[in-house]
């Protein structure tokens, strides 16, 4: 993970000027990449100048201490292969901000062709964090524009937030627009080859959040299969590994006996559910394709 700071002029080198930026913040203009993690200060930036950054990372988290002038983040990622298909390019792309629970100093905006439009106001991001969420097309030209607000006192200012950048079959995680609909014969076996965990278990229980308007689904499993991240834990040097999967709580989501094969994907650092069913219709399923030569990935069965 590489950390990257940008503090001024001294430490970055000029580029163009763009047309529409010219009549708001009408200064000096500085270019970098942005990495995972990445901190930028506004101490030594000037009030009128804007720092042109480059997101190409799928996902990662950007630090502006004391927001001064503006930053621009243009949005270009390299994609994770195999994201819209083999020798694919995603029809579109999902991006995802979540405002730290201490974001304070500016506000964010979307940029898309030239237009503004607001996507986190400060007043917004001072109540509970809430992940905000937007499609675009790969050809068009977008950007996320932070512009500083003002403060007599900036010293106490942080501005972070964490992104993730998502094409197709991902985006379907970000925007759920249908994430309530069960899955279909296909998308359960899609599930399983390309979801971030795939795990066989037991609900434990299901708890409502009204707030976040989530359901949070504990879960015992009985076989890992798959997990990006250590996701779901051991409990006790012989037990059985626990975790918790969120939905969203319109889902209407309540605990039920019998076996599923649990998939989804990381979103923030948390799994959430993609398609879940229960085992035995998953075997059915799979048994099925896998006889018709249609299974897209070999997947072990018990």
């Amino acid at each position: 993970m590489e950390l990257l700071e940008l503090a001024g002029a001294s430490t970055a080198r000029r580029g163009p000027e763009a047309s529409w930026v010219d009549a708001l913040v009408p200064k000096a203009y500085f270019y970098a990449n942005l990495d995972l993690f990445s901190v930028c200060s506004g101490l030594s930036q000037e009030s009128g100048s804007v720092e042109q950054i480059s997101l190409h990372c799928a996902e990662g988290s950007l630090e502006w201490l004391y927001p001064t002038g503006a930053l621009r983040l243009s949005l270009s990622p390299r994609l994770p292969t195999g994201t819209a298909g083999k020798g694919k390019s995603p029809r579109q792309v999902t991006t995802c901000i979540k405002p730290s629970s201490t974001f304070r100093g500016a506000q964010i905006y979307l940029e898309r062709d030239g237009i503004l439009e607001l996507l986190l106001s400060e007043a917004d991001a001072s109540l509970r964090p809430r992940v905000r969420c937007f499609n675009w097309l790969p050809k068009e030209k977008v950007a996320l524009f932070l512009q500083s607000t003002l403060h007599q006192d900036i010293s106490r200012r942080i501005a972070a937030f964490r992104y993730e950048l998502r094409g197709d079959w991902n985006s379907r995680l970000s925007l759920p627009s249908r994430v309530c609909r069960p899955c279909n014969d296909t998308e359960i076996l899609m599930a399983i080859c390309t979801s971030d965990f795939v795990v066989r278990g037991n609900i434990r229980s299901v708890s409502n959040d009204i707030e976040l308007q989530e359901s949070i689904i504990s879960v015992s499993a009985t076989r890992i299969h798959r997990q990006k991240f250590t996701l779901f834990q051991p409990i006790g040097k012989y037990g059985k590994s626990t975790g918790n999967i969120h939905t969203l709580l319109r889902c209407g989501v309540k605990p039920g006996p019998g076996s599923f094969l649990f998939t989804g994907w990381l979103h923030f650092g948390e799994a959430w559910l993609s398609c879940a069913p229960r085992y035995k219709d998953f075997r059915r399923i799979y048994e099925d394709a896998h006889q018709a030569h249609e299974n897209p990935c070999e997947f072990p069965l018990d």
